[in-house]
């Protein structure tokens, strides 16, 4: 029977809640930059984020991601927005549909090297804003930098 075909029973559907972040920087002649990444093995530009681990907040588990995926240190400043979508994938053996949760947050760059970035990821740079909305693979991304970009004007990031 083919999937979704009349009486086949639906996948069974599990809820994932991530964070992330959109980390800023000033960078040569105070030009504002932000941190992205290119993901194995897919090889798309996306914003650090990842899964939130048991007893984490999704401050820490976002601090955290942006820490391992990007290399960098920051310090939280607002939180942009929470975006959700659905995919489907293996695990274990069996098809699940995951309904994920992204709760993304504007951070301020402290230190680290976008060099040291976890084994996740091929490479991650600092790029601007503009650079990363036509670099990055996702709508929903893309509106949590245009959003960021505007609390970092208004905050003067």
């Amino acid at each position: 029977m083919m999937k979704g075909s009349p009486g086949q029973d639906p996948l069974p559907r599990i809820e994932q809640f991530s964070a992330g972040g959109v980390a800023v920087r000033i960078g040569e002649g105070g030009e504002r930059k932000l941190a992205i990444i290119l993901m194995l093995p897919h090889m798309r530009w996306q914003l650090p984020k990842g899964i939130i681990d048991p007893g984490e907040t999704a401050e820490i588990a976002a601090l955290r991601e942006v820490s391992e995926e990007a290399g960098i240190n920051c310090e939280l400043v607002a939180p942009i927005d929470t975006i959700n979508y659905w995919f489907t994938a293996d695990r274990d053996g069996t098809q699940y549909q995951i309904h994920k949760f992204v709760s993304f947050f504007l951070m301020r760059y402290v230190g680290g090297d976008v060099e040291d970035h976890d084994n996740e990821v091929a490479e991650a740079r600092w790029v601007s804003f503009d650079e990363a909305l036509e670099m990055l693979v996702f709508e929903t991304e893309r509106s949590m930098v245009r959003r960021g970009r505007e609390m970092a004007d208004k905050l003067s990031i």
